[in-house]
C-alpha cells in the first residue's frame, strides 16, 4: 500500500475501473491528511472519479473499510518491523542498524500512518485496544532481538522499551531535524539502545542507508 507508483487521488476514466486496492489507497491518504472522520464513501468515490456503487463490489460497509485499514496498517508498519528484528546479525549493534531501516525508509515505516491511526484511537476504544496490543507485539519483538544476543529477559525488556518508545515519541512530537544531524547521532544513539560499540562498518551501513532513504 505505501509503495505506490502513481497517485491514487488522479482521477480514474474512460473504462478503468476503481479496484480494492485504488479505494483503500485513497482512504488512507484522507486518513491521514484529514483523520478518520473524512474518511467517507462518497468523497473517495468522487476523487475516484467513480460510482458510489463500485465501493460496494469490495466492501459490505464503511466500518469495513475501516476495519480493511487498521489491517493494512499492522501488515505494513507492523509486520515489517518485527520482519526487521528477525533478520540474521552478528551483533547487537548490526541488529539495531537493521531496525533502524524502518525509522528511516517511509516505504518501511510509514509513520504518518502510524501518527493517524494513533489519532483515530483517541475517539475510538476499539481502535485503543488494537494500538495497545500492536505496541505490544512490536515490543515483544525487539525484546526477543535482544534476548537473542544475549541479554537478560528484564535488560532485554528495558532496552526494548527504550529503544521503541524513544522512536515513537520522535515522530509523535514531529521533531524537525537535518537528515545530517540525524545521522551524526548514529553512533551514540546504537551505544545508547544496546550499551555496546557499534563497529565502523556498522556505523557506516547504517549512514549510507539513511542518506540513501530518509529524503524520499
Amino acid at each position: 500500500m505505501q509503495n505506490r507508483k502513481h497517485s491514487t487521488t488522479e482521477h480514474l476514466s474512460g473504462n478503468v475501473k476503481a479496484t480494492r486496492e485504488d479505494w483503500l489507497n485513497v482512504a488512507m491518504d484522507i486518513l491521514v491528511s484529514d483523520g478518520v472522520g473524512e474518511v467517507k464513501i462518497l468523497a473517495i468515490g468522487e476523487r475516484l472519479a467513480v460510482s458510489r456503487s463500485s465501493f460496494y463490489w469490495y466492501f459490505k460497509s464503511r466500518k469495513d473499510l475501516l476495519d480493511a485499514l487498521l489491517s493494512e496498517w499492522e501488515n505494513t508498519n507492523t509486520g515489517l518491523l518485527i520482519k526487521h528484528t528477525e533478520m540474521p546479525a552478528d551483533t547487537i549493534t548490526a541488529a539495531v542498524g537493521q531496525l533502524f531501516r524502518c525509522f528511516v525508509n517511509p516505504d518501511l515505516f510509514n509513520h504518518r500512518l502510524d501518527f493517524a491511526v494513533r489519532e483515530w484511537a483517541r475517539r475510538d476504544g476499539s481502535v485503543r485496544r488494537i494500538i495497545d496490543r500492536t505496541d505490544a507485539t512490536r515490543h515483544t519483538a525487539i525484546a526477543a532481538m535482544f534476548e537473542r544476543h544475549g541479554y537478560t529477559s528484564y535488560e532485554a525488556d528495558v532496552r526494548a522499551r527504550i529503544l521503541y518508545y524513544q522512536q515513537i515519541g520522535y515522530y509523535a512530537l514531529d521533531l524537525s531535524e537535518p537528515m545530517d544531524d540525524r545521522i551524526a547521532r548514529t553512533e551514540g544513539y546504537i551505544l545508547g539502545f544496546t550499551g555496546q560499540q557499534p563497529r565502523p562498518e556498522e556505523v557506516a551501513a547504517i549512514d549510507a542507508y539513511a542518506r540513501k532513504h530518509m529524503l524520499k
